[in-house]
Parts: structure tokens; C-alpha cells; sequence
């Protein structure tokens, strides 16, 4: 039994290895996009439910004969007369009916249930991780990890029901309009009659109920980033003493949440008792309209008792109906809303082909550079405008200059986390837009002053930084960066110590000094060829700086450096410090040079030294 289960649970690919598409727009195309590789077993579940609804109302046929087969046959001769039908519908109801139903539950619960919603939240999440910086920054991660869980079960619940229960419901409901047909066409009048006023219901409500359904899915996914939002920020959320005012916070969205449901609510308080006014006149009508054509001899027993017996069938699957039909235009609804996040264009996405980068020196060359940010009222915020500066392979370069000035975006645009507008970013005569990004960054260190780890173990988070790293170069790397003591003195509430152990959400379990180290320890262990210290000490206090300060200067050694500090004296050394303001190198030279400029960069270290107190 369990090599027949597991033959249904792999018969299609949870897990494709095939990169990612942009899903397009359209409910039907989403849809079809999402199902590719589940073609075969989804229509084999559609013939199934199909040849499922005909056996049943088969049966209700079978039902009516059978009582007029007892009403006018003799009980001597009863069994040699209609032995072969007998034997026919018991082999239907025993044998058939069961293995349709075995085989339609395999392949609806082995196979669809469980690897269709997986695969779509395995390309979607994929698709997502190639999403520029930008795409995050204007999100919550909360809402965005919500799109893809609740889209993932509604493109499954679209296509299945859309397929399946619409399907049975079709295939039934024609079939039971021709077998009571066969019998009088005046007692099929009722159920058809029935059928277009309950197809009417359906197309006043269910539009209403989609529309709702996509204002629900909106505001939930809004809700709950808003609640995740919280969580994760809960450390300021503390420092503020503003648990009130989140609580305000994600109460708002959940009123508005709330307002979705009632309007929901409503539509299905209409619907409910409008199908069932509909249920109570069609077992009315059928049996009115059967007693008269008895009267007249029109029709028999067993043709009342098949027609009251549908019609007793149809008031109670019309309740599944209208559920199934609901939340059938209801997923589709979330679909909608998913769909307007999973299928925005990815903004940076490497060329056709793109070729690796290779650094053998480690020259940057900034070309003619224009960059600007776009404002959230839709107004370019110009950054750097022909911006020229050039590297050279292992310089040690300083970036300074005040907030603003633009030494972030130039990292940015060297990732290729931005694109620029004009002009060329090359690393050793190479184009960054004309290589692959993981190529790119895979060259690059980067040690930031906001270090956030993953919530995994101290381990995984420095093996990151080289996977294929041996167990002694990760303890090097630990040593080096000085991390090696307040690692074994780490513990989880699992049990782990040491290097297994958990570092929480963003690595809240770690002070700020300790994650700069771990991310230390993580970029000495990548040991890429160009090296971006932002802040890289700040987290630091000037006793565990100065020890691994070594460290670092090994770490430096025949790299590339670009480094930011707003703290002077860590960047003073450097073999060239650039002075940046308004998006433009207005000086630059050694720490010497510069002081005796007495320009901006004097004034800076003025300042920080001690200057600014007599002014």
C-alpha cells in the first residue's frame, strides 16, 4: 500500500529545477502558469469526477426501477427476470464506484493536495529572491512571506475546483435533467426552472463575494505585516514604551480586516437564504407536479421516487454548492491580490548569457556616472551626475563625507543592488551590468554597520560567507575575528552550545559587537578580492577593536578596499581617502594632505578631535 501511495506522491515535481518566470497577469494565465507539469493528473481527476457524477445519478436511476420492478413483478419469477441488471449495478456499486473513488482520492490527496500548492510557493519564492533591493524596502516582509503561503492554496483551490467539483456538478446536473426527462419532460420543468434561478443567485452574489475576497486577502496580508512588523522591531518597540500605540497600530488593520469579513458576512447571509427558499419550492414543485402526472397515469412509482429522491439531493448539495462555487470565486479573489505582488517584473536582471566576472587585479573605474533615487511622490532625487573615480587594483580607499553625500550608493550601484541611469561601473575593464550578479558578489566582501544574521546557528551564519569551507578554516576565520571566546559561552533554549548554537531573529541574541564579529568572521572566511567595510567597527569598543585591527589589516591585504566610517581615525591609515559631497569627490588625498588643505575633511576631523567644543 505504501509503494502505491508514494507512486501517486511522486508522479509530479514538487521542487522543478528549472529557473523561474515571471508569472504574467491574468487570472487565467496566472492560473495556467502555476500548473504547468500538473496537466495529467489533473485532468485524469476531471474524467474521474465526471464518470463519479454519472455512476451516482445512474444509481438514483437504477433506485426508481428497482421500485417498479417490486411493485409489478412476481416474487417467483422475480429473480430470473432482472438477474443480469442486478448483478450489473451490484458489480457498479461494489466494484466500480470504489476503485473510481480510490483512484480519484489518490490523486486528489497523494499527488495535488499537497505537491500543487508546494510547487507554486517554490517558484514564487525563487522568483522573489531574485526581486531587486528596492522591491523589499517598499514592503513588509511579513505581508510579502503571507502573498506567497495564502496565493500558493488558492491557485490550487481555483484550478481543483474548477475542474473538479464544477465539473461534478455539471456532468450531475445533466445528467440528472435527461434520466427525469426520460420519465415525463413536464417533471423536469421544476429542476430546470430551479437550476437557472439558482444560476442566477450565483451570478448576483458570487461577483460581490470575489470582490470581497480580494479586499480580504489585501487587508489580511496587511494585518499580519503589520503584526510581524511589531515582533520584529520588538526591542524598539520596548525602548519606546509604545506596546499601546502598536497595539493601536495593528488593531487599525484589523478593524479594516474586519470590515472585509462583515461585508462577506452579509453576501452569505443573502445567499444562504435565497438558495434555501429555492431548495424548499423545487421539493414543492416536483412533488405537486409528480402527484399530478400520477393522477393521470403519466408516469410511474419508480419515476416519482427518482425524482423526489434527485430533487432531496440536489436541496442538500445545493448548500455544498454554494460553498464550493463561493470559495471557488473567493480564491480567485486572492489569487487576483497575489498576483499584482508575485508577477511585478524583476527591476535588475542580468543580461542574456551573462558571462562570470573575472577579477584577477581588482581595478573600479566609475565611468560618467548618473544616478538618481525615485521619491515616494514620484520626483527624481539626482545623486551623483557624471561622477568619474577610479581604483586602482589593492588601493585602500576611504570614503568620507557627511549624511547624504552619497557613499552608500555608490556601494549600492558597485553590488548592483541599483542600476545607474548613465555612464559604466567596471571592475577590471568589466561592466557589472554585463556580468551575472551572483558572479558579482561573489567577488565582493562586505562587512556592514547593520549586521543582520540569519536565524540559524552561529555556524551556518560564518559558513555562509563559504559553504565549502573546511572545519578548520572556519575556527581560523573565528579566531581572526576575535569571536572565538563568547561563541563557546553561547546556548539556545534547545540545548544547542557553541557554534550550534541559534542567534534568533536578525541575531537578536547577540549584542551589536558580537554580530559585527560573526560577520567579520563570516567575510574573512568568503576571502573575496574586493573588500566594502561600512562602519565595519562601530559595534565595536576600542579594546576588541584594537585586537583584531590585525585581523583586519590581514584581511585587507592584497584586496581591493572600499571603506566608510564616519569615525576618522579608523579610515586615516588608508592609502587615499575621497571626500564626497552632494554626490561629487570634491577632495581627495592622504590623511596628511587633506588636513593641510583645510578643507572639508579638516573640518570634519576638527570636529571629531575635539575642535567643534571652543566654537
Amino acid at each position: 500500500m505504501n509503494r502505491l501511495l508514494r507512486l501517486f506522491e511522486n508522479w509530479v515535481r514538487p521542487f522543478p529545477p528549472q529557473p523561474p518566470e515571471q508569472p504574467p497577469i491574468g487570472l487565467v494565465a496566472f492560473c495556467r502558469h502555476y500548473a504547468r507539469g500538473m496537466g495529467k493528473p489533473l485532468l485524469l481527476m476531471s474524467f474521474l469526477t465526471g464518470a463519479l457524477a454519472v455512476l451516482e445519478v445512474q444509481l438514483v436511476q437504477f433506485m426508481g426501477q428497482l421500485v417498479d420492478w417490486l411493485t409489478h413483478h412476481d416474487r417467483a419469477t422475480f429473480w430470473q427476470q432482472e438477474r443480469w441488471r442486478l448483478i450489473g449495478m451490484s458489480a457498479v456499486l461494489l466494484v466500480a464506484m470504489p476503485l473510481v473513488v480510490t483512484l480519484h482520492s489518490l490523486i486528489v490527496h497523494q499527488t495535488l493536495m499537497g505537491n500543487f500548492p508546494m510547487k507554486v510557493r517554490w517558484l514564487a519564492h525563487r522568483y522573489l529572491l531574485r526581486q531587486s533591493l528596492s522591491f523589499y524596502q517598499d514592503d513588509f516582509a511579513g505581508r510579502l512571506s503571507t502573498k506567497v503561503m495564502q496565493t500558493a492554496l488558492a491557485v490550487r483551490e481555483s484550478v481543483m475546483k474548477l475542474l473538479d467539483v464544477l465539473v461534478y456538478i455539471l456532468v450531475y446536473f445533466t445528467s440528472m435533467l435527461a434520466i427525469v426527462a426520460i420519465a415525463d419532460w413536464r417533471l423536469m420543468m421544476p429542476m430546470l426552472v430551479w437550476l437557472l434561478g439558482y444560476i442566477a443567485v450565483q451570478i448576483y452574489f458570487v461577483p460581490r463575494m470575489k470582490a470581497v475576497a480580494a479586499q480580504q486577502a489585501e487587508a489580511r496580508s496587511a494585518m499580519t505585516g503589520r503584526i510581524v512588523d511589531s515582533y520584529t522591531n520588538i526591542q524598539t518597540v520596548k525602548l519606546f514604551s509604545h506596546t499601546r500605540r502598536e497595539s493601536d497600530y495593528a488593531r487599525d488593520s484589523m478593524e479594516g480586516f474586519m470590515g472585509t469579513v462583515h461585508h462577506q458576512m452579509r453576501l452569505v447571509t443573502g445567499l444562504n437564504v435565497v438558495v434555501n427558499i429555492l431548495n424548499y419550492l423545487l421539493a414543492f414543485s416536483v412533488a405537486a407536479v409528480s402527484i399530478w402526472l400520477w393522477q393521470f397515469d403519466a408516469i410511474t412509482v419508480g419515476a416519482i421516487a427518482v425524482a423526489i429522491s434527485l430533487a432531496l439531493r440536489i436541496n442538500g448539495m445545493s448548500q455544498w454548492i454554494m460553498w464550493e462555487v463561493g470559495m471557488l470565486f473567493e480564491n480567485m479573489g486572492t489569487v487576483t491580490d497575489g498576483m499584482n505582488t508575485l508577477s511585478q517584473p524583476v527591476q535588475i536582471q542580468d543580461a542574456p548569457q551573462a558571462p562570470a566576472l573575472s577579477v584577477p587585479q581588482g581595478r573600479i573605474e566609475l565611468q560618467g556616472v548618473d544616478f538618481s533615487y525615485r521619491s515616494a511622490n514620484g520626483q527624481w532625487k539626482p545623486v551623483f551626475e557624471q561622477l568619474d573615480l577610479n581604483i586602482a587594483p589593492g588601493e585602500k580607499v576611504g570614503l568620507v563625507g557627511r549624511s547624504g553625500a552619497g557613499k552608500s550608493t555608490l556601494v549600492n550601484l558597485l553590488l548592483r543592488f541599483y542600476d545607474v541611469q548613465s555612464g559604466r561601473i567596471l571592475i577590471d575593464g568589466q561592466d557589472v551590468r554585463a556580468v551575472s550578479q551572483d558572479s558579482l558578489r561573489r567577488h565582493i566582501g562586505m562587512v556592514s554597520q547593520d549586521t543582520a544574521l540569519l536565524h540559524r546557528s552561529i555556524r551556518d551564519n560564518i559558513m555562509y560567507g563559504r559553504p565549502d569551507a573546511t572545519e578548520a578554516e572556519l575556527h581560523q576565520a573565528i579566531q581572526q575575528a576575535e569571536a572565538e571566546d563568547f561563541i563557546q559561552a553561547l546556548n539556545d533554549p534547545n540545548g544547542n552550545v557553541g557554534l550550534d548554537a541559534q542567534v534568533g531573529e536578525r541575531g537578536v541574541k547577540l549584542s551589536g559587537g558580537q554580530r559585527q564579529r560573526i560577520a567579520i568572521a563570516r567575510v574573512l572566511l568568503k576571502d573575496a578580492p574586493i573588500l566594502i567595510l561600512d562602519e565595519a567597527t562601530s559595534a565595536l569598543d576600542s579594546e576588541v577593536e584594537a585586537a583584531i585591527q590585525a585581523s583586519l589589516d590581514q584581511l585587507m591585504a592584497n584586496k581591493t578596499v572600499i571603506a566608510i566610517a564616519h569615525r576618522l581615525s579608523t579610515i586615516a591609515a588608508m592609502d587615499r581617502l575621497i571626500v564626497m559631497d552632494q554626490g561629487r569627490v570634491v577632495e581627495q588625498g592622504s590623511h596628511q594632505a587633506l588636513l593641510a588643505h583645510g578643507g572639508i575633511y579638516a573640518q570634519l576631523w576638527a570636529h571629531q578631535t575635539g575642535g567643534f567644543l571652543g566654537d
